[in-house]
């Protein structure tokens, strides 16, 4: 099948402390399948995904699943250079998770600049309402306080999912077609595509086709 084509390519890396569940809401988002139980990721999971931002314009997603453990934090570090989002998980039922999110975000920016990264914040597992520990009132504070967007989820019943992502997306989309974050040479956070007159002639269901790519960056 011949490449898709696209009008941006983005990089995303998940971050997050390990089990939090961000293997889940990768394979929920680009697969539609949830899996009850998986191995952690060792080093570093890649998956692909096509969403439109714009009826006719469409964005290809690079993303990056990280190792929450601090024996693979040097090998996530290399990753965030190039990347211009990033989805910041953790878990609502496991308190530590949300303690820990200040050093990942503080961890991501040092190692970002001089390049924007956008941030959305996203907190996981609402399915499991009653064992919840941290409040939806203190992750709003915590995603307003560092100026991020806000999301619940549930890679189980697909809660929420589909919207994180393209929420991260649409901003990042909207930011680099007002110039403020832009295409460099030896970067690979933004790359452009390219965009032919029959494009929008192309059906929105080709986002599917090439939803599951998937391969594995592991050490």
């Amino acid at each position: 099948m011949a490449e898709p084509i696209w009008l941006y390519q983005f990089r995303l890396i998940l971050i997050g402390d390990s089990t939090v569940g961000k293997s889940s809401l990768l394979r929920r988002f680009t697969d539609g399948k949830f899996i009850e139980y998986s191995d952690p990721t060792v080093g570093v999971d890649f998956f692909a995904r096509l969403m439109e931002v714009e009826p006719g314009k469409r964005v290809k997603l690079q993303l990056w699943d990280t190792a929450g453990q601090e024996r693979f934090r040097s090998i996530t570090r290399s990753y965030y250079r190039n990347s211009v989002g990033a989805v910041l998980v953790y878990d609502v039922t496991n308190r530590k998770s949300f303690e820990h999110l200040e050093s990942w975000w503080h961890e991501a920016k040092q190692h970002t600049m001089p390049h924007n990264m956008v941030f959305i914040l996203v907190g996981h597992k609402i399915d499991l309402a009653s064992e919840r520990e941290v409040s939806q009132e203190e992750g709003q504070q915590f995603a307003r306080t560092h100026d991020m967007s806000y999301l619940e989820t549930s890679a189980k019943n697909a809660e929420n999912v589909e919207k994180a992502f393209w929420q991260v997306t649409r901003e990042i989309y909207e930011l680099v077609e007002m110039g403020v974050i832009n295409t460099e040479e030896g970067w690979e956070g933004v790359k452009s595509g390219m965009m032919p007159r029959s494009y929008s002639t192309i059906p929105l269901s080709a986002q599917q086709d090439n939803g599951g790519e998937k391969k594995c960056m592991c050490s």
